[in-house]
């Protein structure tokens, strides 16, 4: 277990940050703007779950989702194959594949009981699911951060298809919590243009 017994170390003043192998990198770096952009997805995945109406099925599923998204910020901040974090921690933490194929079967049970599509669907709803909608969209642009430095850097595979999954996840169950998809808004196609 972590333990946090200072908050501030003053030690990113400067605008640099330590990976998880005590590397010092930019702020501004696209790892850490992943990373950054995965947490921001676990905040907005907290707001929903102020919202789920005591649905323990829901809100545990979320709470593992959230950890999840612990873990995959540490796999970000450790560079793949970094060897000073393997020796410092007895190998560094990666998303496996059971955390994906645990998504991947959530995904198809709740898809199940859901409504067919119709058409796209505008986020919103109710406030759970507007809510996991917008933590859709900020999954969305995590993984766009991380494919875009797996172009010039190892990142490990199964947080790429995680994040990827996270977002299919977030979407079903957002329909779920719109009344198994009967009460999403649909998008009407050029309704406006008259």
């Amino acid at each position: 277990m972590v333990q946090l017994t200072r908050i501030y170390t003053r030690g990113g003043d400067a605008g640099e940050t330590s990976l998880g192998s005590g590397e010092r990198i930019a702020k501004h770096n696209l790892r850490v703007a992943a990373y950054g952009t995965v947490d921001e997805a676990n905040g907005a995945i907290g707001l929903a779950r102020l919202h789920t109406g005591g649905d323990a099925d829901t809100d545990k599923m979320l709470e593992r989702i959230q950890n999840d998204l612990f873990d995959l910020g540490a796999d970000l901040c450790t560079p793949e194959g970094d060897e000073r974090a393997a020796r410092k921690s007895e190998g560094a933490l990666r998303i496996v594949e059971a955390q994906v194929t645990r998504l991947e079967s959530e995904i198809d049970t709740i898809n199940e009981d859901l409504a067919p599509l119709e058409s796209f669907i505008l986020p919103g709803g109710t406030p759970a699911a507007a809510h996991l909608h917008m933590a859709r969209t900020i999954a969305r642009r995590a993984e766009r951060l991380m494919t875009e430095l797996a172009t010039s850097e190892p990142v490990n595979p199964q947080a790429l298809k995680y994040i990827n999954r996270l977002s299919d996840h977030l979407f079903v169950l957002g329909r779920r919590l719109n009344d198994g998809g009967r009460a999403d808004i649909l998008w009407k196609p050029g309704e406006n243009r008259g």
